[in-house]
């Protein structure tokens, strides 16, 4: 299993439009195939970073789901979307590997 980090960086004047598009891809991965951890939208501190974040389970899946995903109707909607509204002003993706697991069990003081 591989988890794609996608770091965006966003026109914080547009917030809303990035939530909107988080949204839609809320519906749009999980249907083509990929495991959607979530979207985050700025809350705290910077303004203009945003992250989405999927699981999938190799490179070779994660072609087939892009395939998928750029034929599904919202996908593409939500595509287009991001090109009229220009709230994405940069889109950088990382592919890595879970080192820590297993994970311990928490621990409640």
């Amino acid at each position: 299993m591989i988890t794609c980090f996608i770091r965006y960086q966003i026109d914080p004047t547009k917030k809303e439009q990035f939530i909107q598009y988080a949204q839609n891809w809320g519906q749009a991965i999980p249907r083509c195939g990929a495991d959607l951890i979530g979207y985050y939208a700025p809350h705290e501190g910077s303004s203009t970073l945003a992250y989405g974040v999927y699981s999938i389970e190799n490179l070779a899946a994660y072609e087939a789901y892009r395939a998928r995903l750029s034929q599904d109707p919202l996908g593409r909607e939500n595509y287009e979307f991001a090109q009229k509204e220009k709230f994405l002003l940069r889109e950088d993706r990382t592919f890595l590997k879970l080192a820590s697991a297993p994970h311990g069990i928490k621990v409640t003081p």
